[in-house]
């Protein structure tokens, strides 16, 4: 499984490019995904995201200062106030935000941070990685999940792929 969207990411070419197996991997393992910069706006690519996240199972925690709830569910001002464990940390940020949300995650004990699309930040990478995090960047949560489970024609889009399969 190569190309797709983030094919041609800036990302691919640095210590910090992340397979489709390690990617697959995450999105198996992992169940329990903080969104950072989650927007009640329908519109917004970050709702859309969640609510696609939510119908395939996953448990979506939001978090943003300016909201009280997004999507029927309490929304968080930081990692740092959620209770229980996180495993994923979506970035929904620009990249200049990044550094203190890796620090947040670092701190909560979350296994994954993944910057969404646009976001990119080579230093933050890092330090999560010496913390032992694993790190995704460039890429869409949706999209990638997607792409490994069939979720694609649900916008209508070409996947190539034949089935009788009914989902």
């Amino acid at each position: 499984m190569s190309g797709g969207v983030g094919a041609y990411s800036p990302v691919n070419a640095t210590r910090f490019r992340t397979t489709a197996g390690e990617r697959l991997a995450i999105l198996t393992r992992y169940r329990r995904i903080a969104m950072v910069g989650l927007s009640s706006n329908p519109m917004r690519p970050s709702h859309f995201a969640a609510k696609y996240m939510l119908a395939e199972g996953y448990d979506i925690i939001p978090v943003n200062p300016r909201e009280t709830e997004i999507l029927g569910r309490k929304c968080y001002r930081s990692l740092r106030e959620i209770p229980g464990p996180v495993e994923i940390v979506d970035i929904f940020r620009e990249p200049v935000a990044v550094p203190e949300i890796v620090e947040d995650a670092i701190a909560v004990g979350a296994k994954v941070v993944w910057m969404q699309l646009g976001v990119i930040h080579e230093e933050a990478a890092e330090r999560a990685r010496q913390a032992g995090l694993q790190v995704v960047m460039d890429r869409c949560v949706k999209i990638e999940h997607a792409r490994f489970f069939g979720g694609l024609n649900c916008l209508g889009l070409n996947t190539g792929l034949i089935s009788s399969r009914r989902r």
